[in-house]
């Protein structure tokens, strides 16, 4: 192996454990967390986390309002622009009209016609919010049967500081298939994942923090 070749590994290695690590304790990652029963025998966990300088009452609205052309999900503008071009900017702000959800509601995640949805599994305000998805995926592979996915994001919220802060906790776990999925989740999504989650954790400190 050459020396570029060593360098450029030891690169992706790097960045594939942040994008299934960052921001989290090891005690955070090795933390039983709701939505963990969701996905049996996951092949993809990645654990992220922040403190945000506000208590959870005050940090539990922006995730009621999250997702496609709602609230977005507060990552980097150029981050939407990149990957999601039609989707509205993450909002600045607290939007009305966004109640807590409840158990079978729909997220959009996508334009209707992809049908790209997450289903909320469990919720407990102020506490936890634990979606569901089957659909990321496109369209035609779904239909056909070409592809298959299982994915939750489990987003808790834990009072430190007296209560004056909010430590939040953000776990995705996928199974999926065949296997040239599961090795393009690992090698693509993962490291995408580092710039997504630390843009939305960033982003979501931000606004908090304004607010």
């Amino acid at each position: 192996m050459g020396r570029s070749t060593a360098v450029a590994v030891a690169c992706f290695a790097v960045v594939h454990h942040l994008g299934r690590t960052y921001g989290a304790t090891r005690a955070e990652r090795r933390a039983s967390l709701p939505g963990d029963e969701v996905v049996r025998r996951p092949q993809t966990v990645a654990t992220h986390a922040a403190t945000l300088p506000a208590p959870p009452e005050e940090v539990w609205p922006w995730l009621t309002q999250v997702g496609w052309h709602r609230g977005g999900w507060y990552t980097p503008r150029w981050v939407d622009l990149l990957l999601f071009p039609d989707n509205l900017p993450s909002a600045d702000e607290l939007l009305p009209g966004f109640p807590s959800p409840t158990v079978g509601d729909l997220v959009p995640d996508g334009p209707p016609e992809s049908g790209c949805v997450f289903v909320v599994r469990d919720v407990v305000a102020g506490e936890r919010l634990v979606l569901e998805s089957t659909t990321h995926l496109p369209l035609g592979w779904r239909t056909s049967g070409r592809a298959r996915l299982r994915w939750t994001w489990a987003f808790t919220l834990r009072p430190v500081d007296g209560g004056r802060r909010t430590r939040f906790v953000f776990r995705w776990r996928a199974r999926t298939g065949p296997w040239w999925l599961t090795v393009g989740t690992q090698l693509l999504i993962v490291p995408a994942d580092l710039v997504m989650s630390r843009g939305m954790l960033r982003g979501l400190r931000r606004r908090v923090a304004r607010t």
